[in-house]
């Protein structure tokens, strides 16, 4: 099965984000009419591509009536008219949140605070895309919902757990859409499928309902076609909910983009955290992710190869992670339903918590200084030998992307022991909670994409997003599309 032959996307590709902005601002175009085409374009795509779970096709189109009433009287938005769609792990009035999991869950009463800051941007969601079962995993495929596919190849994953999001802006089904990164499942499902992705800073996109998700490692970021477009998109979203933990103060990730970063001291890693499997990069991988320093270099950053200082940093995130599952699963009402993988981790989640999680949780402060002295020498060890860097760049993913039912009928081990190795590069930030962003690196030459991460220190977003649309305007990745939506 080709890509080409197979997604459905018989109707012409939108526009960006920012492209679809201007346009509904100009008159060139309405609301109703980039919500119709929208919803053509997944109904079209549905049956092969899978990238929704939930459409809302009767109320988008009544808020893109009322959108094009209040653009035709003169008011602007950041987002006005424009279709969007969120990750299934969000709560939208009326809708359940599913989050890849089977069975009769029931609507939520109210919005995500991230939904709420769309809405009040002007945008329009259509519905709600695919995760793997509690985003637990690097692609999006489950008894519940059947498999998504990649647009480049659907023969392949997008990804995930953000892998209905990542398909969907890939496929131009959506201009832009929402997703969350609990330890990649933004980055991954970006590299996987030619997108920017953006995991910013904790605290940066609420997360409310829910107060510290997935113990802190999970954040919400945009996916997009452009640098531009994740940009505006995470700055209509960013802000707390007056309940939320985390509170970093406010960027603007829209002019970082159109702001030359400045020559930047860019550190090279090839060697993954400790995974006890002896991950190394794909050839192809590689390849692409050195052409990418290469560019670098060429634009005039000093790119040099060096060794993070991870340690044992594996220690900070199991517990936290399994923990998070088991907040969530046990919420299920019905537990049998759950993948016995997920029924695993909620049973060791449910030992490694309390006591456990706290003491995880602790060792971040030392993580951020020890790891941190990449970037500020003076506050890690004496001799690190580290000159302080700007940005770390690293693969994002160890191989391409995987083909879909690579990780059918594993045990909960041998599962986590194959997304380790495909996927050792992106959690450790996640531990962190401080900001990266994957770009595209290119492609194998089978034609499947691959990602470069551009990493950063606390509250960083502003120089990476400054970097990725340097990298951007040099390598021009969004002149790239899937087959069937050229």
């Amino acid at each position: 099965m080709s890509s080409a032959q197979s997604t459905g996307a018989d109707v012409e590709a939108p526009a960006g984000l920012a492209d679809s902005v201007r346009a509904l601002a100009d008159g060139r175009t309405t609301a109703t009419r980039l919500v119709t085409e929208a919803l053509a374009r997944i109904e079209a795509s549905q049956g092969t591509l899978n990238a929704f779970r939930h459409l809302r096709a009767t109320a988008a189109l009544a808020e893109a009536a009322e959108a094009d009433r209040r653009l035709a009287a003169g008011e602007r938005l950041p987002l006005l008219g424009v279709p969007v769609a969120v990750k299934d792990d969000t709560d939208v009035a009326g809708m359940p949140t599913h989050f890849g999991c089977a069975g009769e869950l029931p609507a939520a009463t109210a919005d995500s605070e991230a939904v709420r800051r769309l809405r009040a941007a002007g945008a329009v969601i259509v519905g709600k895309t695919n995760s793997c079962e509690l985003g637990q995993w690097p692609f999006t495929e489950g008894a519940a919902f059947g498999a998504t596919r990649n647009p480049w190849n659907t023969d392949h994953t997008p990804g995930g757990s953000s892998g209905g999001s990542a398909a969907a802006v890939a496929a131009g089904l959506v201009p832009a859409a929402l997703g969350s990164d609990g330890a990649g499942s933004v980055r991954i499902p970006a590299a996987w499928t030619h997108l920017v992705g953006i995991k910013p800073q904790r605290g940066r996109i609420s997360v409310h309902p829910h107060s510290d998700a997935f113990q802190g490692l999970t954040v919400n970021g945009p996916l997009a076609r452009t640098v531009a477009d994740a940009a505006l998109l995470l700055d209509a979203v960013a802000g707390a909910h007056p309940e939320d933990p985390h509170r970093p103060p406010p960027v603007d990730a829209s002019a970082a983009a159109r702001r030359d970063p400045g020559r930047l001291r860019i550190a090279l890693a090839w060697r993954p955290p400790l995974t006890l499997t002896g991950t190394a990069p794909h050839p192809d991988v590689r390849r692409a992710v050195t052409e990418l320093a290469e560019a670098l270099a060429r634009l005039g950053h000093h790119v040099e190869e060096a060794r993070p200082r991870y340690g044992l940093i594996g220690l900070g995130f199991l517990p936290r992670a399994t923990a998070g599952i088991a907040e969530l699963a046990a919420l299920h009402p019905e537990p049998a339903l759950l993948d016995p993988r997920t029924r695993s981790a909620l049973r060791t989640g449910t030992r490694l918590g309390g006591r456990v999680v706290r003491a995880a949780r602790e060792r971040e402060v030392r993580q951020h200084r020890r790891i941190g002295a990449l970037f500020h020498p003076a506050r890690g060890r004496a001799g690190s030998g580290y000159p302080g860097f700007d940005v770390l760049l690293t693969p994002t993913t160890a191989l391409p992307p995987p083909r879909i039912g690579r990780f059918d009928g594993l045990s909960a081990w041998r599962t986590d022991v194959a997304i380790t190795e495909a996927c050792p590069y992106a959690w450790p930030w996640n531990v962190l909670g401080w900001p990266g962003i994957n770009v595209p690196a290119g492609f194998t030459p089978d034609g499947l994409p691959v990602g470069a991460q551009l990493l950063g220190p606390s509250r960083s977003e502003e120089r990476l997003i400054s970097l990725a649309a340097q990298l951007e305007a040099d390598r021009r990745w969004y002149e790239h599309r899937p087959p069937a939506t050229r």
